[in-house]
């Protein structure tokens, strides 16, 4: 099962990258001897959905120690580090995930506008008993549908991710507005005002200085935050969402290479494709064919 669950290909001077070999996975009865993969850090190249069924377990996401416990609903977006550090009592999960390739086709940064920063922050919900039942059965009746291959068609995976997503906003808003009455503090505060603003103008603006501006907060103050909060720079998180949108329309969409880079806004396409080139490894020409 390992083999078909991961790809694991990275240099070893880089934190390994994970991603799915396949465009939609879901398995049932993940146990200790699966999560032995990411004993070390590893970058998360899929988007991941995960739902504790049974026993404890610790891990770190994005550099928060997290206490995985029965019932909590994990959410492993896109570029998030993730690393397994063990557990006292035996534990099983759910898993269902996207590759990197099918993410970057549905853009699921613009689906999931609204909580996106929330599930960043905060990659761990734990659920009611019956809401976990609920996520439970649907994991279970999509492992079936799996391995008995009758969610191969894109348009299919494509409904579970929305669904998914849909069922995700409504619990981080749930718990943004019942279950979690702390403050956030000004760091969070800061991001996640960026990230909104980003969302907002990334297809007209990659300039620090503009979202800085608009924050009234010098540029300076503004990477540092940043940095200390999520590990990323303010360039590579605007460059994320622009590279999102980029690999969207390459892949689902017929526009020229040429449209596109004036829909992002760029000089001319030249521009455009070094510094997709920059990010991606690849053109947007080879990006597109791959």
């Amino acid at each position: 099962m390992e083999n078909r669950l991961l790809d694991k290909n990275a240099p070893s001077d880089r934190l390994p990258d994970i991603d799915l070999p396949v465009d939609f996975f879901a398995w049932v009865d993940i146990t200790r001897e699966v999560l032995g993969w990411y004993n070390v850090p590893c970058k998360i190249k899929a988007g991941i959905f995960v739902l504790c069924v049974e026993g404890e377990l610790t891990a770190t996401i994005n550099l928060k120690e997290c206490r995985i416990r029965k019932n909590d609903f994990i959410v492993v977006a896109p570029g998030s580090v993730i690393q397994f550090h063990g557990s006292d009592t035996d534990f099983r999960l759910s898993f269902v995930g996207f590759s990197s390739k099918f993410v970057g086709e549905v853009n699921l940064l613009k689906s999931s506008l609204d909580f996106f920063p929330m599930m960043i922050e905060n990659p761990v919900l734990p659920l009611k008993a019956e809401t976990a039942e609920i996520y439970r059965e649907y994991f279970a009746l999509l492992y079936k549908m799996f391995v008995g291959d009758m969610l191969t068609h894109p348009e299919i995976q494509r409904c579970v991710l929305e669904s998914l997503l849909y069922g995700i906003a409504g619990m981080y808003t749930k718990v943004e507005s019942e279950n979690d009455p702390r403050r956030l503090s000004r760091g969070e505060e800061i991001c996640k005002e960026l990230f909104r603003l980003v969302m907002k103008h990334y297809a007209r603006e990659r300039r620090v200085s503009f979202y800085a501006e608009q924050m009234r907060l010098s540029a300076q103050h503004l990477c540092t935050t940043v940095k200390q909060q999520t590990g990323k720079t303010v360039a590579e998180l605007i460059a994320d969402v622009v590279i999102m949108d980029a690999k969207a329309l390459l892949k689902s969409t017929n526009m020229p290479i040429k449209e596109i880079s004036i829909s992002l806004n760029f000089p001319n396409v030249s521009f455009f494709g070094k510094y997709f080139k920059r990010y991606v490894g690849q053109s947007p020409q080879q990006y597109r064919n791959s």
